[in-house]
């Protein structure tokens, strides 16, 4: 391990409300709580800060609860939590799907989804899932509260609608995105089929009337600076039928919206030819076939 522990501090908040005056009193202080990332960042000496806010003992974040027609997830969830939840199993199998390709059973034991999120990594695994739902994250600081929808909440490469005194406190989630007409997908590709940082990341949610498309989502992750909902696609497949010509148009403005790039993992041409053929696929094979759900 390159970085030095003994150089570190942290501090411990007794509750939310102390975990703030914190943030507002005592800054710079950096939020952690599973640290998945955080120890990566140490053993290759790449930690930049110093001063840490251990948020993992506040339980009260941990929370998993169905109000009316919403679903909240609190930002302390586990994914392994996620992937326990009746009520996450029932209404968002994509982010089941996502929960369960994050790292090995560790990794899911302490990661957290407001950490990934968090975190700000275009290759994240949860955020396309969230785009798709519409999610909303609530965001916490001592002056009160604000609901950010998630689709603007990242502004780009690792900057969010989130200030140096203000937490993640949860995430909700519309009752629409538990219809049953809906075709939900998820695909991560990776260098391996387990514990690797995705290459491409791909979700959809698609409903048809008769022939044709009456709604789509789409998002990717890992061709962006951010997590990317492709608005242009989606615009412009919504109201046609799904024709050999309609895909290809498809996958051409795919490949305008992505702005991938070449690094150690994979480059930026093999990244724009992947998520073209999720597209395609899912187009083709998956939209209205039930197996969409879990491929």
């Amino acid at each position: 391990m390159k970085g030095n522990v003994s150089a570190l501090e942290l501090v411990e908040p007794r509750s939310l409300e102390h975990a703030l005056r914190l943030l507002r009193d005592d800054a710079p202080l950096t939020p952690l709580a599973g640290c998945t990332d955080l120890y990566v960042l140490l053993n290759f000496g790449t930690l930049a800060e110093r001063r840490f806010l251990n948020l993992w003992k506040l339980n009260a974040l941990r929370r998993i609860e169905l109000r009316g027609d919403v679903l909240a997830i609190g930002a302390l969830a586990t994914y392994s939590q996620l992937i326990r939840s009746r009520h996450v199993r029932q209404r968002l199998p994509m982010l089941i799907h996502a929960a369960r390709e994050i790292g090995g059973m560790q990794i899911q034991n302490r990661g957290t989804i407001g950490g990934n999120i968090a975190n700000a990594s275009p290759a994240a695994d949860s955020p396309p899932a969230l785009l798709c739902y519409d999610a909303e994250v609530e965001v916490v600081s001592s002056k009160g509260a604000r609901w950010v929808p998630y689709a603007t909440f990242h502004k780009g490469y690792k900057q969010m609608d989130l200030a140096p005194n203000e937490l993640l406190r949860r995430v909700r989630l519309p009752r629409r995105a538990a219809d049953a007409r809906v075709v939900q997908h998820y695909r991560k590709v990776g260098t391996r089929k387990a514990q690797a940082i995705s290459k491409v990341c791909f979700a959809a949610a698609l409903s048809m009337e008769g022939e044709r498309i009456a709604d789509l989502r789409l998002a990717l992750g890992s061709v962006a600076p951010m997590p990317l909902r492709c608005h242009r696609t989606e615009s412009l497949l919504r109201g046609a039928p799904i024709t050999p010509e309609q895909v290809v148009a498809a996958r051409g403005e795919l490949a305008r919206e992505m702005a991938p790039i070449d690094d150690f993992r994979s480059s930026a041409r093999y990244r724009s030819r992947v998520a073209q053929d999720l597209l395609a696929d899912f187009l083709a094979g998956g939209a209205g076939s039930p197996a969409a759900t879990v491929a």
